[in-house]
């Protein structure tokens, strides 16, 4: 797999890590989960990303967690690694040895969350990584989260550096215009937001990193298919249907409502790691409401 291989994807699914109820990685149950993603038109994973809960992964979780998807994918779709940090240094060093591991068109990197970084400290935090080895950066930037966030200026600083190819934006559809409009036409820009899949395809974007994609993989896939041949009824139509079930999605912190639908429809996730909790039985029943048909 490589970077062109990467640039026909349009459906990145943030892959969930499933755990065991003693804590551990479930990777028995990961073959299942993965087929069930590659059937239903992921073209592409992030493995150990915010959705795989990787602030609760040790560096050798991560590292068997890697082999183990390769192991199940063996290359019919690109693989993405969750790389980044806070720590600028700990993210070059795992950049350089995602890059030795092998396997992976690129690295996903958030934006350095709690140090509350300037805008020519996240720039030269990027500029680090993506000059510490030769694997592809893709950079994350999702402030509901991390607080400090890439403004479009900025973005569009990186997107000149060669070795960072894309963007998983969750700042909305206006920063996504612009970046569509003045990033390199080679620069990748997915939103990270399942409920602008259809706003951000439109206006440009290569499409989707998506947590919904676990559940409804077919719609995401119909609806962009629906935009390509012009069909912007039918595409809405897909939209406004598979809205409410992105809002049950996220109606409590991600990926706790993801592993309630999924383990409900059997693919035997587990729970959360502190800090993040399971959902209540309140809360799972509204949730599971919405995907009962």
């Amino acid at each position: 797999m490589s970077i062109e291989d990467l640039k026909k994807a349009r459906i990145i699914t943030a892959l969930v890590t499933p755990f065991k109820e003693d804590g551990s990685i479930n990777f028995e149950a990961l073959p299942k989960l993965i087929e069930h993603l590659l059937a239903h038109h992921t073209e592409g994973l992030i493995i150990a990303g915010t959705t795989g809960e990787s602030p609760t992964l040790t560096h050798e979780e991560e590292l068997e967690l890697f082999e183990a998807v390769q192991n199940i994918v063996k290359g019919r779709v690109p693989l993405i690694a969750g790389i980044g940090t806070n720590d600028t240094r700990d993210s070059v060093e795992f950049a350089r040895e995602v890059d030795k591991f092998g396997g992976f068109v690129a690295g996903l990197a958030v934006t350095p969350y709690y140090n509350k970084p300037t805008q020519e400290g996240l720039y030269q935090h990027y500029k680090a990584i993506a000059e510490a080895s030769n694997l592809p950066i893709i950079v994350y930037n999702v402030p509901s989260r991390t607080v400090s966030g890439l403004t479009v200026e900025t973005t569009l600083r990186l997107a000149q550096l060669q070795n960072i190819i894309g963007i998983k934006d969750c700042t909305g559809i206006e920063s996504l215009t612009h970046l569509v409009e003045n990033a390199p036409k080679d620069f990748l820009i997915y939103t990270g937001e399942d409920g602008q899949a259809f706003h951000a395809k439109a206006i440009g974007a290569q499409g989707v990193v998506s947590v919904a994609a676990h559940t409804n993989g077919d719609d995401f896939y119909e609806m962009f298919a629906a935009l390509d041949k012009g069909n912007l009824e039918k595409a809405a139509q897909i939209q406004r249907q598979l809205l409410p079930k992105i809002e049950a999605l996220f109606s409590v912190t991600n990926p706790a409502p993801l592993k309630t639908v999924l383990n409900y429809q059997g693919f035997e996730v587990g729970s959360l790691r502190l800090p993040l909790v399971a959902c209540t039985e309140q809360e799972k029943a509204v949730i599971l409401s919405f995907f009962e048909d």
